[in-house]
């Protein structure tokens, strides 16, 4: 059995990309992929989307090529109190939110200090599914209590393929002691091709690697499988909406 789901891909909405989705399907498709989360970059990002095509996201076929397609964002942590850069409007209707740092989209990083708290202020934000390539090193974190804190709100931390070649340059060290942690606290993790080309789509080995030298075992990946994917996500919308109920005002 071969990993049935890829959550971190980008199509030319981003820009910087150069697939479309049907294309990016396809090639998920060619690589047994079942599952593909379609999160191209949050509205600050230079050359990214606009609120609309968020906003029209239903436009977008629920599966392509056999292949099922959450629609949803990486969003952008653009301070240090972890707030992100889409309408929460937008956030509630979505799949599937990523968030992570990006340099140019509003925060441009801090201390380790002010860093770890924007993380970890990401991953209490109710609709936050996953934070993304977090052993960044221009965005340096207490590593540790960034795993903590994922473990106490039961989100996933990604381990991203594309931080070990064409993005990110220098974060390795910083991945490993990641996927360490990640083990040793038994915290969800994902592994994602951050695929900005159909020929990506699912090319998760040298992070990997990475998670197998810490002993993390594949059956452990939540994107090993799309239906445990599915559960994960169907039970954060509920946390959600039970948290949004208890802070509703009483009419």
């Amino acid at each position: 059995m071969g990993f049935e789901a890829d959550l971190h891909t980008h199509t030319v909405a981003s820009r910087h990309a150069y697939s479309t989705i049907k294309e990016m399907a396809e090639g998920a498709a060619a690589k047994g992929i079942k599952l593909l989360g379609m999160t191209d970059h949050g509205i600050n990002m230079p050359g990214g989307p606009h609120e609309y095509h968020f906003g029209n996201l239903a436009a977008i076929p629920s599966n392509l090529f056999g292949v099922e397609i959450l629609r949803g964002v990486e969003a952008n942590i653009i301070d240090s109190r972890g707030t992100l850069d889409m309408p929460e409007y937008l956030l509630e209707r979505l799949d599937l939110v990523l968030a992570g740092f990006h340099a140019g989209t509003g925060f441009d990083g801090g201390s380790v200090e002010e860093n770890t708290q924007a993380m970890i202020a990401a991953l209490y934000n109710p609709y936050v599914h996953a934070v993304v390539h977090p052993g960044n090193p221009h965005f340096p974190v207490d590593i540790e209590k960034v795993v903590l804190a994922a473990k106490a709100t039961g989100k996933a931390l990604e381990i991203n393929n594309s931080s070990f070649s064409v993005s990110r340059t220098g974060s390795a060290p910083r991945c490993e002691l990641f996927a360490r942690y990640i083990h040793r606290h038994k915290v969800p993790v994902i592994i994602s091709s951050d695929a900005h080309i159909y020929t990506a789509v699912g090319n998760f080995e040298q992070a990997l690697e990475v998670a197998h030298a810490a002993g993390i075992r594949d059956e452990e990946i939540l994107n090993y499988s799309a239906e445990r994917v599915k559960s994960y996500l169907a039970e954060l919308k509920r946390r959600q909406r039970l948290l949004s109920q208890r802070t509703c005002p009483v009419s």
